[in-house]
């Protein structure tokens, strides 16, 4: 009795004079670290200070607390328990400062990125980085107490290989999103064609994209086969080129034909938003002399690029009125760069 009695008295010291070091400790730290993290003049350094403060100090008062228990020498499965529950609080703190630190990394470094699309990704990444560091923490812990990890290892193992082939599409979608994200084929409020699909983009997932097709409904495609397929970007235009065909009729005389390529050469340059490029008289169709005209729209913007198209043509009505050139008949005409118009159509 008299040994119990003692073994108490030493435990009891034990602990309060622990919790007088970890206090002590905690406050000569916390000034030390103070003062350098005030030459640094980062707030980053500053939260650091306070997080190391605030799990110093419980696990100051936990360790001191199983070193007590261990002086009363209790022994059995109630001092395994109870050993065993401290020791789990302390791999909690431990770990909890551990993800609290990497986060804060992980968010200045991704704010230090004029990138947003990466600084995103490296944000999504935070949640893996969080449960790696659980996982390994509850294993060194299961090691720790002695728990045998043959049997966990092959466990792990066979549930890593089903997880691995149930998990393959998903974890290659993230992977796909990940390259989404650095070679930023496209971005956000984009208009893209994939697929015989037009439609602009919505958001991007960690596994599928959203797009916004040109009729409203909402488009979902997984990001393998946006990353496998061919995608024309339309926002990333700097110019567009439009390539017209116009017919006038056979009756035309030798002098107007030769004029034509010059009156449209005018009409071009006397449009905003538009640059010249060719006009030649380039075919003998069945009931057209046709002439092929070529300009550039230097804009992405779909509105003005089809306003100054409206222009050239209400002008080219206008000037043929007035030389007297007549147009071939309309089921006659050949239109080229449908493609083109319908892109136009569909960017509206």
């Amino acid at each position: 009795m008299d040994d119990f009695y003692r073994n108490l008295l030493s435990a009891v010291l034990t602990f309060f004079i622990g919790c007088i070091l970890t206090l002590i400790l905690s406050r000569v730290l916390k000034n030390i670290l103070n003062k350098i993290a005030e030459k640094t003049k980062s707030k980053t350094d500053d939260y650091i200070v306070k997080l190391l403060i605030e799990t110093l100090k419980p696990l100051g008062f936990l360790v001191s607390g199983i070193i007590s228990w261990k002086l009363l020498m209790v022994g059995g499965i109630i001092d395994k328990t109870t050993i065993g529950i401290a020791k789990l609080l302390c791999l909690v703190y431990v770990i909890r400062f551990i993800n609290r630190l990497l986060l804060k990394i992980i968010s200045r470094w991704s704010n230090r990125i004029n990138d947003i699309s990466v600084s995103t990704m490296i944000r999504s990444l935070s949640p893996m980085a969080s449960a790696s560091i659980w996982s390994i923490g509850i294993i060194f812990y299961l090691q720790n107490m002695g728990v045998q990890m043959a049997a966990i290892w092959a466990l792990l193992s066979a549930g890593g290989i089903g997880a691995g082939l149930a998990l393959k599409e998903p974890v290659q979608e993230f992977f796909e999103y990940i390259t989404i994200l650095l070679d930023k084929p496209f971005q956000n409020g984009q208009f893209i064609h994939i697929d015989d699909i037009w439609a602009k983009v919505e958001r991007v997932g960690v596994r599928s994209t959203r797009l916004r097709s040109i009729n409203g409904e909402a488009i979902i495609l997984s990001n393998s086969r946006l990353t496998n397929g061919i995608i024309s970007n339309y926002a990333e235009m700097e110019k567009r080129r439009l390539v017209h065909r116009l017919g006038v009729i056979y009756e035309t005389s030798y002098d107007q034909i030769k004029q034509i390529p010059k009156i449209l050469e005018e009409i071009v340059d006397q449009v905003d938003n538009a640059i010249f490029d060719r006009c030649h008289f380039v075919e003998f169709s069945n009931s057209s002399l046709d002439f092929e005209l070529v300009y550039y729209i230097p804009t992405s913007d779909y509105l003005l690029a089809m306003t100054a198209q409206q222009e050239i043509n209400l002008e080219i009505i206008k000037r043929f009125k007035a030389e007297n050139i007549s147009f071939a008949f309309p089921t006659q005409t050949i239109y080229l760069n449908k493609g083109i118009e319908q892109i136009n159509t569909i960017n509206s």
